[in-house]
């Protein structure tokens, strides 16, 4: 063989051995690549999975309708915005028969209600869907529903404010009983209760019912209906009111005392507990809490405040300053009670009970002549 052939055969093998070499190259950067992606996609889904980053991957909006008082309620639902991210629209002053109204078209993602009675209403008209988020065993199953479709966070119970310029505690009444006698009509300024509609009149009408039966509830109704001297949208109104004196006392949830303590004025009151002597049913008492609406259109977002809620910091940023009493027993109430709850003879009613009252309990307490609304 001459020197040129040798020569173009060698370039040949030369160039034949390059191109095989680059397609060679070629077909494994492909599956080098690919294999790069996964490693790199595997911590994500791991931090996806992780619950303790859950609030920090959320987006979008959450609809909260609450039926609380805005200003314990609010300061909440910032906090949750300003943690996750999530918008967060509310509407306060909500009726829990709004949930019911809106069921084929739900509007809601989260109810927040100062009343059981109404939550578990609602759940036990499969309105609230059930869960299991993490932290629900801080809450003893007496104050969640079976399914946890709502988990109360805060308690208190009935009683009577009083204004000390006005009446002594010796003078004042001790139990709802005592609100049968006409005399209560002729105290100096008379006393107060808040309208038929209010959700701590409802618990208050629901628990009678279960004490006494719908006969002796709906008299009672009527008796403070026609000796009280004021009836006010709200306990709110009635803590101010007997303050300034425009009301001897009034028939409230015990927070309300402690709020008006805190008033740099009209302050001079004090407080019964409604039934706590011997042979009486005990104070009257329910809880506020929060509930996961059925087929609410923000499902990830409204899990996620469930679990958010139940964290002990947040535990108390929903107590906040209502002032009630935070349920979680290894929780310190934010400030100094006048009594702790667990020393208080309550009466003996699972407060799930509330639901099966609730939607009879309206139509009683109008039919008894007390307005479920201001006229």
């Amino acid at each position: 063989m001459n020197k040129g052939l040798k020569l173009l055969l060698a370039s040949l093998l030369a160039l034949l051995l390059f191109v095989v070499t680059a397609c060679g190259g070629n077909d494994e950067e492909p599956e080098s690549t690919e294999g790069d992606d996964q490693a790199e996609e595997q911590p994500v889904e791991d931090e996806n999975d992780d619950s303790d980053e859950v609030a920090v991957e959320l987006s979008g909006e959450l609809v909260v309708y609450s039926s609380r008082n805005e200003n314990f309620v609010q300061d909440l639902l910032d906090k949750f915005e300003d943690e996750t991210g999530v918008t967060v629209r509310a509407l306060h002053g909500a009726d829990p028969l709004q949930i019911e109204e809106e069921q084929g078209n739900v509007q809601a993602d989260i109810f927040i209600s100062n009343d059981l009675g109404a939550l578990e209403y609602l759940n036990g008209q499969g309105l609230l869907t059930g869960t299991n988020p993490e932290g629900v065993e801080s809450i003893d199953e007496q104050f969640r529903a079976d399914d946890n479709a709502w988990i109360a966070l805060s308690a208190r119970a009935r009683g009577f404010i009083y204004n000390k310029d006005l009446i002594s505690e010796d003078e004042m009444p001790t139990s709802m009983e005592d609100l049968f006698d006409p005399e209560w009509a002729n105290v100096e300024n008379g006393y107060a209760i808040t309208r038929g509609g209010n959700g701590g009149m409802i618990g208050n009408v629901s628990a009678l019912r279960h004490e006494w039966g719908d006969e002796r509830t709906a008299e009672w109704i009527t008796a403070i209906k026609d000796n009280a001297a004021g009836i006010f949208e709200g306990h709110g109104d009635i803590r101010r009111a007997v303050g300034a004196g425009e009301h001897a006392f009034g028939l409230v949830n015990n927070y309300y005392y402690h709020q008006q303590l805190e008033e740099p004025s009209d302050n001079n009151v004090g407080f019964i507990y409604a039934d706590q002597e011997d042979g009486q049913m005990g104070a009257i008492a329910n809880a506020a809490g929060v509930g996961l609406v059925n087929g609410g259109p923000n499902e990830e977002n409204a899990q996620a405040f469930i679990e958010w809620v139940l964290k002990p910091e947040n535990q108390l940023a929903f107590v906040g300053e209502s002032l009630e009493v935070p349920i979680n027993p290894d929780l310190e109430p934010p400030y100094e009670a006048a009594l702790p709850f667990n020393e208080l003879h309550v009466q003996d009613m699972p407060l799930k009970e509330l639901g099966n009252y609730f939607e009879d309990t309206r139509a009683l307490i109008e039919d008894s002549g007390l307005d479920l609304d201001l006229r």
